[in-house]
Formats: structure tokens, C-alpha cells, sequence
């Protein structure tokens, strides 16, 4: 490969980047920060799943939720990301079916009153889409961060923010934006309150 189309590549892909990061919507991010919000006032947790690099999203964005928003007087902002207890999730899948990992994980820990983050660059993982309806069906608020537009986890979701990319790199960046994104909007909403 030539040096010249290497620098061309990440031209193309960086201003591929920006035009997705522009067209996020600021409204249904606006939503996610306040259903957030409103389940750190009323002490709510909130729970997030994904697979492969949606995954490590998860795990991020729960980190991101509890240190962020950690400030003196303020109670706690509760997130825990299902992804990261690799032995109940073997234990799943080996004995019950991969496609349960995080449903079983939520039929032990989630309450009416308690939120789902679920991502998802496809909207259609068996997985994500089981533990979606299972949290809708049990009375808690659902949070969609997905790809594609129609996806099973846009219909599934109370709430849904889109990443209009056709490339699943870019809708990862996307997400990851997005975790940054509301962890300081949620801050900033906590700090207020302070």
C-alpha cells in the first residue's frame, strides 16, 4: 500500500467521523441524560451490556458514570455493567446458552424501577435483544445506543439514540462520544444540585 493512500485513509475516515459525530441527534441524547438523571435523583441503578468493542463500551461507560459523577455531598450515581463478571457469563453460556448472558445476569439483580443501557452497532443481537425485552417487560426504562435505524433494539427500547454510520468502527466511536457525552451532562446536572 502506498504511503499516499494510507494518509488518504485516514483522511476519509476521520472526515467520515466528524459528519456522523454531527449528525447525532442532540435531542435524544438530551432524553438519555435526563431519564438518567432523573434515576440518580430517585437512586435507581442502571445497568449496560453490549458485546465485542460494545462491550468494553459498556464497561467504560460504567466507569465513567460512577467516578464522573462522583462528588462531595452528592449521593452516587449506580451503573453496573453486566459485561464484566467473565465467570457468571462463561457459566451462562456453557450451561444455559450465550444468548442469556445478560437476561440471567438481570433476572438476579434488576428491579421495575431500574434502567437497561443496552448497545448495540447491529440492534439485532439475541443477547442484547432478550435482555431488552426482558427489562421492558418487567416495568424498567430501556435505553437504546444503536447503528442502525429499525433495528429489534430500536423497537425494543423506551428511549433510543442512533449512530447514522454505516460503518460499525465509526458507530463504536459514536457510542463512545456519547459516553463522555452524558457522563459530564450528568455531572454537571448532579453538581447543580450540590
Amino acid at each position: 500500500m502506498q504511503p499516499g493512500t494510507i494518509n488518504d485513509r485516514v483522511s476519509a475516515y476521520l472526515d467520515e467521523a466528524e459528519e456522523v459525530v454531527r449528525s447525532i441527534s442532540r435531542s435524544e441524547v438530551r432524553t438519555v441524560v435526563d431519564r438518567l438523571f432523573e434515576g440518580w435523583k430517585n437512586r435507581r441503578t442502571t445497568y449496560i451490556i453490549g458485546n465485542g468493542g460494545s462491550a468494553s463500551t459498556a464497561s467504560h461507560m460504567m466507569n465513567d458514570f460512577n467516578k464522573m459523577t462522583s462528588l462531595d455531598g452528592a449521593p452516587r450515581f449506580r451503573a453496573i455493567a453486566l459485561t464484566d463478571n467473565m465467570p457468571y457469563i462463561t457459566a451462562i453460556g456453557n450451561d444455559i446458552e450465550y444468548a442469556d448472558v445478560f437476561l440471567e445476569q438481570l433476572k438476579n439483580l434488576l428491579l421495575p424501577t431500574d434502567i437497561l443501557i443496552a448497545i448495540s452497532g447491529s440492534g439485532n443481537s439475541e443477547n442484547i435483544i432478550r435482555a431488552a425485552n426482558y427489562a421492558h417487560e418487567s416495568g424498567a426504562y430501556v435505553i437504546g445506543l444503536c447503528g442502525n435505524p429499525g433495528s429489534r433494539l430500536c423497537a425494543a427500547a423506551d428511549a433510543v439514540v442512533t449512530i447514522p454510520a454505516k460503518s460499525i468502527c465509526q458507530q463504536e466511536d459514536g457510542h463512545l462520544i456519547l459516553n463522555h457525552a452524558i457522563a459530564l451532562a450528568l455531572r454537571d446536572r448532579i453538581a447543580a444540585t450540590v
